[in-house]
């Protein structure tokens, strides 16, 4: 995670590569709390995070959105009461690109930067 937390996301084009499933098993064990996933043939990242309240989970929203804001990438956030599920791809390429991993790993972060205390 720490080599994908010093990168930066790269602008897309919609010609741009989808990581290749070799490239997918070098980045997933990277940010291992990660489900791959399939929706309508487009494969994603997911991760649900926990919280202990609606007001937790909605500044981890926030947080992300800023981050996202920040990196010009941003993902699905369903914010639940106690929950957040955030779903990154690239909707140019419709799939997977190092930029998704590069933002789960930073999303992870943010999660991390709150604390147990925040979250529990």
């Amino acid at each position: 995670m720490a080599e994908l937390m010093r990168e930066r996301c790269v602008a897309c084009r919609a010609d741009s590569p989808q990581v290749t499933d070799p490239e997918v098993a070098e980045l997933h064990p990277q940010v291992p709390d990660w489900k791959l996933s399939v929706e309508n043939g487009i494969r994603k990242l997911e991760r649900a995070f926990s919280f202990p309240n609606f007001a937790q989970a909605l500044r981890f929203t926030n947080a992300v959105g800023n981050l996202a804001e920040l990196e010009g990438h941003h993902p699905r956030l369903v914010t639940e009461w106690a929950r957040v599920t955030a779903t990154w791809w690239t909707h140019k390429i419709r799939g997977l690109h190092r930029n998704d991993f590069i933002m789960a790993a930073k999303t992870d972060q943010v999660y991390k930067g709150m604390g147990e205390q925040a979250r529990s």
